[in-house]
């Protein structure tokens, strides 16, 4: 009995492990984190209100103008909840041009902690209500990228290097009322030149060497259909000589057999 009861612990601790009952994960994100050195300088002059810059190891640098003390940041599970942004090398900027890191705005009274459900960045107490920028990196998943919409507003995604959008096998964006352009470097700018109203912005992308490596094993595959239907048309074409050969197939004439109807019945 003692160890059913052991056993029924140990499966309730576990299961309130994994549930995030026990607040495992939550509290301050460590300094190092927030105040290390994102890959490249955020882009702090966009004009847009969200500007993402995707980078080619999934994770992407993000830049949204603030219009509020607090900041909530997470990503939909798909069961009807959220879990918290991971996030690093956090900046914010005042709308005089002054760049201060997460420790920096903990000393002027913000916070940035994580929750079960979201990570909650809390601005500096002299931040203003609006005319901010918050930056942050985090990471995503390989050739999709998608982000709550935080803020009401533009949005502008900036895909990496050789990365492409147009073939529909491969490429997707939602929501769909935007603009791509390909800049010298050979990145693709999606642009949502109006306020994006949806809850979630979506951008399936492709290398596009992609296309060469999909086109190879589609005319692969064809010559294989191709020389499989040659190989089965010549194995019937060989039965039926045989048959013929044996004289299965050796079709009569039926009149030269015919002696008419049978007897009492011309």
């Amino acid at each position: 009995m003692n160890r059913r009861l052991l056993l029924a612990a140990g499966s309730l601790a576990l299961l309130a492990v994994m549930s995030g009952c026990l607040g495992f994960g939550t509290g301050p994100v460590p300094a190092e984190r927030l105040d290390s050195e994102p890959a490249a300088a955020y882009e702090w002059e966009t004009n847009r209100t969200v500007h993402v810059t995707v980078q080619a190891n999934t994770q992407f640098r993000a830049v949204m103008e603030t219009n509020s003390s607090t900041i909530e940041l997470f990503r939909r599970d798909g069961f009807g909840g959220t879990n918290p942004l991971s996030v690093q090398s956090v900046r914010y900027r005042y709308p005089n041009g002054t760049v201060v890191n997460g420790t920096e705005i903990r000393e002027n009274g913000g916070e940035i902690r994580r929750t079960r459900d979201e990570m909650i960045v809390s601005l500096p107490e002299d931040a203003p209500a609006s005319g901010g920028k918050l930056a942050y990196t985090s990471s995503g998943t390989p050739k999709r990228f998608t982000l709550p919409t935080y803020v009401d507003g533009t949005y502008e995604v900036v895909l990496p290097p050789d990365r492409r959008i147009d073939f529909p096998v491969f490429g997707k964006v939602s929501p769909g009322n935007y603009d791509a352009t390909i800049d010298d470097s050979s990145r693709v700018h999606i642009v949502w030149q109006e306020a994006v109203t949806v809850e979630t912005i979506s951008v399936q992308y492709y290398l596009q060497r992609d296309l060469y490596v999909f086109g190879g094993i589609v005319a692969l595959v064809g010559a294989i259909g191709i020389g499989g239907l040659l190989y089965y048309r010549r194995q019937i074409e060989r039965l039926r000589r045989r048959r013929m050969e044996m004289g299965v197939d050796v079709e009569t004439d039926d009149d030269e057999f015919d002696d008419g109807p049978p007897p009492g019945m011309r």
